[in-house]
């Protein structure tokens, strides 16, 4: 059972109704103490899935209660004695549960952790270099080891699951980060493949480097697998690098072909290059969106539910209007080299 345990500092004067509130939600334990003349902390004990409704409920209260406070702990290890009784509710309670729903972390849990990897770091910087760099070596020796390698240490999970999950939201300062996090890293590949060329011819007898000189319906149907799988770990809290090398390998690879093609001059290659890190790019994000949708992320202030509607829905047609084009764009040049 994934547990976790919700400190709340009120002050005193509000306390009858936060207590009254709280104690109507879903919860394993609670405990009251006396943390200072002015307030009272509340320690509620709650499963991870009756998480969201709380804290919820305290981003309502906190825009009009001063000095209101909330913390968010994860709970390792939780003993006691349950009664018969207590064994019979959740019993019946894991019955009851919708098994089909998509289980996932709080909102404002998630929230924070796709902050921090939307933002340009020394680290993400340094990471973005090596990985270019490595997959770049990769192409000239025709080695797939060494490509996969690289995916390993490539950050691109969390820029591009940002751009989702705030465009979900509506939250656009976090989206213009993600993005900017996301263009600059691509930026830095295409320059280090394209300073590649200066030393090293262009391997155009790679198996590796030709497949991704091109783009085809397979190469979307994968980018929306790995964008579904990114979304999936995200929500569930997995470690990024577990499905972060399958979104890298969607998106890593094309950017380096498409910088060693320009640098080469080979425009007709870079153009199918470029096609193909587009439609991955945007089928990652729109398999993200879906998902984050169908697992029911919404903000709580009624401003913000409105302007997430419109976030939602523009995001979900102008991704989906690249893809079909891009589609289109597929089927037309194929149609094209038959002829």
């Amino acid at each position: 059972m994934d547990i976790q345990l919700i400190e709340a500092y009120v002050p005193n004067k509000f306390f009858e109704k936060v207590d009254g509130s709280l104690k109507e939600f879903p919860h394993m334990s609670y405990w009251v103490s006396l943390e200072s003349k002015e307030r009272k902390l509340i320690r509620v004990l709650v499963e991870t899935k009756n998480t969201e409704e709380i804290l919820n409920y305290f981003e309502e209260i906190s825009n009009v209660v001063d000095g209101f406070e909330v913390l968010l702990f994860p709970v390792q290890t939780y003993i006691r004695r349950s009664t018969d009784e207590e064994e019979e509710k959740k019993r019946v309670d894991s019955d009851d549960e919708d098994e089909n729903k998509l289980q996932r972390a709080s909102r404002q849990e998630l929230l924070g952790n796709i902050k921090k990897s939307s933002h340009i770091t020394i680290t993400y910087t340094l990471l973005v270099i090596i990985s270019a760099v490595v997959v770049t070596i990769g192409f000239i020796q025709n080695s797939q080891a060494v490509i996969i390698g690289a995916m390993v240490i490539a950050p691109m999970l969390g820029p591009t699951i940002a751009i989702a999950f705030s465009s979900i939201l509506g939250e656009f300062q976090l989206l213009r980060s993600s993005f900017t996090t996301l263009s600059f890293a691509i930026l830095i590949v295409i320059g280090i493949s394209i300073l590649f060329t200066f030393f090293f011819p262009v391997p155009l007898e790679s198996s590796e480097f030709y497949t991704r000189t091109h783009v085809n319906i397979s190469d979307i149907v994968l980018a929306l697998a790995s964008g579904t799988a990114g979304a999936l770990s995200i929500l569930n809290r997995l470690p990024g690098s577990l499905v972060g090398v399958m979104v890298a390998v969607a998106l890593l690879p094309p950017t380096v072909v498409l910088g060693m093609t320009i640098g080469s001059g080979m425009w007709q290659e870079a153009y199918g290059s470029g096609l193909l890190l587009l439609g991955n790019i945007t089928s990652v994000i729109l398999a993200a969106i879906t998902v984050f949708s169908l697992s029911g992320i919404r903000p709580v202030k009624w401003d913000e539910v409105d302007r997430a509607k419109t976030s939602r829905k523009l995001s979900i047609v102008f991704v989906s209007v690249i893809i079909i084009l891009l589609i289109i764009a597929i089927l037309f040049s194929q149609h094209v080299d038959l002829v």
